[in-house]
């Protein structure tokens, strides 16, 4: 992991973001302190609605009150 001051990271974006691509996380920092980090981007696939359509199912009893003493623990 690789400190860069708000200057050199304004300066030297470009650079940054090529060790950003290779897997290397940069910290941003203000006086000395971190301020930002900088990580990949991770691309995730888009959800689709419906995607587990037929193979989950709920048994009826889900909607039955639940026993005293599960509903006890549940509240402390």
């Amino acid at each position: 992991m690789s400190t860069f001051n708000v200057h050199e990271a304004k300066t030297h974006l470009s650079r940054l973001l090529v060790k950003v691509e290779a897997g290397e996380e940069v910290v941003i920092a203000r006086s000395g302190k971190p301020v930002a980090r900088l990580v990949g981007y991770r691309h995730r696939p888009a959800r689709r609605f419906g995607a587990l359509k037929g193979r989950l199912a709920v048994d009826d009893s889900f909607l039955d009150p639940l026993p005293e003493a599960e509903l006890a623990a549940w509240e402390g």
